[in-house]
């Protein structure tokens, strides 16, 4: 005899379904436990705010310091007694400095004779160029022109650096050469006096300012009667060969 199966009783039959079904539940129950969250309750925030602080604060024991009320001010006297003033005050009458359109005002002459006019000396400092009297060089006095007294000033003066000319060793051995302007006043007692120069280095510069303050004492320069100072430049040279 052949036994026959009965489809109702496979076991085969809608397993794929099954097995969907399951995959679906347990990705499901996964996501919900990932997506957990958990709060805080309000029982726990009520037992911490209900805590309290046990320290007591200790108030600082302040004494009071009574100082004494000032002495009451003096009482009047019980009887004023006024004096009369027996002495005459006499009233010092001031009278107004204030003019009006009515005021006349009296012109005062004034003689031209009773002004005095004083003259000041200006004390400026002549050019050499345009003096009127050129400072006299020792050595120069036999000069009767003013012409010949600037150029023997002149030729003096160049003379004199040449005579007390004195190369400084350091600038020699630094090769430092040039020229130096010396600009120097002769003032109203025939001497030198400020002295200014400009040059390359300040070793040439301060060589310049020796010769030059070496110039002996001359007669001073006369401009419209009286002494005067003047200015004079020079150029100095200082060359290496």
């Amino acid at each position: 005899m052949e036994l026959k199966k009965n489809p109702k009783a496979d076991l085969n039959r809608n397993s794929s379904l099954y097995f969907v079904i399951g995959l679906t539940v347990v990705l499901f129950a996964t996501w919900r436990m990932l997506e957990y969250k958990t709060y805080d309750t309000n029982e726990e925030f009520a037992q911490i705010l209900e805590v309290q602080d046990d320290m007591d604060e200790e108030v600082p024991i302040t004494e009071m310091i009574r100082t004494t009320p000032p002495p009451p001010p003096p009482a009047a006297p019980d009887v004023i007694e006024i004096v009369e003033d027996v002495e005459e005050v006499e009233e010092t009458i001031i009278e107004s400095t204030e003019s009006s359109q009515d005021t006349y005002i009296e012109d005062a002459i004034v003689s031209v004779d009773d002004v005095d006019v004083g003259e000041d000396e200006e004390d400026i400092v002549v050019p050499f160029a345009i003096i009127e009297k050129v400072p006299i060089f020792p050595g120069c006095e036999p000069c009767k022109t003013e012409q010949e007294r600037k150029e023997c000033f002149n030729k003096k003066v160049q003379e004199h650096i040449r005579a007390n000319f004195n190369y400084p060793k350091t600038a020699l051995e630094m090769k430092i050469s040039g020229r130096v302007f010396v600009q120097f006043e002769i003032n109203t007692k025939g001497q030198v006096a400020g002295i200014r120069k400009r040059g390359p280095d300040r070793l040439l510069e301060i060589e310049a300012e020796r010769i030059i303050a070496s110039l002996p004492e001359m007669k001073p320069a006369m401009q419209r009667g009286r002494t005067a100072r003047i200015a004079y430049s020079v150029p100095i040279n200082f060359m290496i060969k």
